[in-house]
C-alpha cells in the first residue's frame, strides 16, 4: 500500500492528521507527539498522559515515555490500568480518565495532552475522555487487532448496554510493526477477522449502488478495498510473528477507520457480517467467559456466513427474475413488523422494527428497484465476482491466522448462525444481499440450500 493511499486518507479525514507505520519507529514517538500534538499556539510544548494498561505498557508504553522525555515534552505520572485485559469500556474507566486529566491541568497550569497506549479497549476510552474535555488525543497501537483506531466511534457500556459514542478520532496514530508482530497472537487473528469483513461489506456496497440505494463513492472505495486481499494475501506469516507481514493488514485496518472518516459513516467498513457479530453481542456470547470472543473473531465467523449466502445468491440468474412475481409476494408492512417481533423481544425489536422500516418499499418502488439491479446486472457480476472469495478458501485463510473459522470456536452451534440471518437482515437499515434477496423471493431457499448437508454450503463446511 502506498504512502499516497494514507496522504489522500489523511486529506479528505476530518479528525486524523498523522499516520506513521513502520519499524522502529516507537523511538520517534516523542518527536512525532511534539510536532503534532503538544506543541501550543505560544510555542511551548504541553503536558502528556500517558494512558496504558499493565501490558501495554510494557510492550510500548516505557519506550514512548523515554521517547517523550528525549523530545523535551513534558509528562505527567502515567495512568496506567492493572487489569488486563481491561474487562469492558466503560462510561465510568473513560470518566476516572477525564477527571485525571482535569486535575492534573490544575495542577501544571496547562492542558494536558493524553496519548493512549494499547488498542481497542484503551483507545476507545481515551477518545471518550478527551471528547468530553473538547480536546485532541493521540494513540500508539500496540496490536492490529481492530479497525476503531481511526474511527471516531468509542463502543462504550454504560449500565449493561453497549452503544457506540460519536466522538473525535485521534489526531495523530503511530504504529510500529515491531510491536504489532510482538502483540498476543489472538490480537492479531482478530484483527485479520475484522479486515476480512471488507470483503462481503464491499460486495454489500455494490449491490446498494446498483440497486440505487447508496452509491459508492469511488475514493473512499479505494481507500478501503485497494490493498485489502493483498492484505489477507499471507496469514501463515502473520501468525508466524514475521513483522513486514502486518504492513498491510496495520495500514488496512487504519485506512478502513480513515474511510469512515471521509465518508461520515460506517458503510465503507461493513455490511450484514457485522450484523451478526452485533446481535451475537447483544446475546451476551461468552459472557461467562474470562475473555469473551473479540469483535474480529465473530466478524470472522460473520464473514463466512455472508461469504457462503453470496455463492448460492450468484448461482442463481437474477437477469431471469420474474419481477410481477416478485411484487406479487412482498409482504405488507404489518406482516413484516409481526415476522421481526417473532424474532426479537423488547428494546430490540423496537429497534429492528424502525430499521427495517426505513428500507422497506412500496410494491411499485420494488419493482423499479429490482428492474435497476436487472439492468445493471451485466455490470455488477463481474465486479462481485472480483471481490468476493470461495467461503472454503477463506476458512482455510482464517484458520492459518489463528482466528475462529468455525461457530464452536466462539461458542456457538451451526443452528445458532443459520437463525442469525433473518435476525441480522432486520438489524439494520443499511441494504445488503440479504435484503437483494429477500425482495427477489429467494432468501429462505438461500438459508435452507445453505445449511442442507450436500449443497456445498456451511452444513458441508462444518460438518
Amino acid at each position: 500500500m502506498s504512502d499516497e493511499i494514507i496522504a489522500a486518507a489523511l486529506a479528505g479525514a476530518g479528525d486524523t492528521d498523522v499516520v506513521e507505520v513502520g519499524r522502529g519507529i516507537l523511538a520517534r514517538t516523542g518527536t512525532i507527539i511534539a510536532d503534532a500534538l503538544a506543541e501550543q499556539a505560544d510555542g511551548s510544548t504541553a503536558p502528556v498522559l500517558i494512558v496504558a494498561d499493565a501490558l501495554t505498557w510494557r510492550a510500548a508504553g516505557r519506550t514512548v515515555a523515554e521517547s517523550l522525555e528525549i523530545a523535551g515534552v513534558p509528562m505527567t505520572q502515567p495512568y496506567i490500568f492493572s487489569a488486563h485485559p481491561i474487562p469492558y469500556a466503560s462510561l465510568d474507566n473513560a470518566h476516572s480518565i477525564a477527571e485525571r486529566l482535569l486535575a492534573l491541568d490544575k495542577e501544571t497550569g496547562s492542558r494536558v495532552v493524553p496519548v493512549a497506549i494499547g488498542s481497542g479497549t484503551i483507545n476507545d476510552l481515551t477518545k471518550l475522555a478527551a471528547k468530553d474535555l473538547g480536546r485532541r488525543y493521540g494513540v500508539v497501537g500496540t496490536a492490529a487487532s481492530m479497525d476503531g483506531y481511526t474511527g471516531a466511534g468509542a463502543p462504550i457500556s454504560d449500565n449493561g448496554v453497549k452503544v457506540t459514542v460519536n466522538c473525535v478520532a485521534p489526531k495523530v496514530v503511530i504504529f510500529d510493526l515491531d510491536v504489532a508482530a510482538a502483540a498476543p497472537a489472538a490480537m492479531t487473528a482478530s484483527g485479520y477477522g475484522d479486515l476480512a469483513a471488507k470483503i462481503p461489506g464491499g460486495a454489500d456496497w455494490i449491490l446498494a449502488d446498483a440497486a440505487g440505494v447508496e452509491p459508492i463513492n469511488d475514493q473512499v472505495w479505494e481507500l478501503v478495498q485497494s490493498g485489502v486481499h493483498q492484505a489477507l494475501a499471507h496469514p501463515d506469516d502473520l501468525a508466524a510473528g514475521i513483522p513486514e507481514a502486518y504492513t498491510g493488514l496495520v495500514e488496512g485496518l487504519i485506512l478502513s477507520g480513515l474511510a469512515m472518516q471521509v465518508y461520515d459513516g460506517t458503510r465503507p467498513a461493513s455490511g450484514a457480517e457485522h450484523y451478526f457479530s452485533h446481535i451475537w453481542e447483544l446475546g451476551h456470547l461468552g459472557a461467562d467467559k474470562e475473555v469473551p470472543p473479540s469483535h474480529g473473531f465473530k466478524v470472522a465467523i460473520g464473514t463466512l456466513a455472508m461469504l457462503a449466502f453470496y455463492e448460492k445468491f450468484l448461482e442463481r440468474d437474477i437477469t431471469a427474475l420474474d419481477i410481477d412475481a416478485a411484487v406479487a409476494q412482498w409482504p405488507a408492512w404489518d406482516a413484516v413488523e409481526a415476522d421481526i417481533r417473532t424474532r426479537f423481544t423488547g428494546a430490540l425489536a423496537d429497534h429492528a422494527v424502525a430499521e427495517t422500516h426505513v428500507k422497506y418499499v412500496t410494491p411499485a418502488e420494488l419493482s423499479a428497484r429490482l428492474r435497476r439491479i436487472v439492468d445493471a446486472w451485466p455490470r455488477t457480476l463481474p465486479r462481485l465476482r472480483e471481490q468476493l472469495v470461495p467461503t472454503r478458501e477463506f476458512a482455510a485463510k482464517l484458520a492459518a491466522a489463528g482466528a475462529p473459522h468455525r461457530p464452536e470456536d466462539i461458542g456457538l452451534t451451526i443452528d445458532d448462525v443459520r437463525d442469525t440471518f433473518p435476525k441480522a437482515m432486520y438489524y439494520r437499515s443499511r441494504y445488503t444481499v440479504l435484503d437483494v434477496a429477500r425482495e427477489a423471493g429467494w432468501f429462505t431457499d438461500i438459508v435452507n440450500e445453505i445449511f442442507t448437508p450436500g449443497t456445498g454450503g456451511l452444513a458441508d463446511l462444518w460438518a
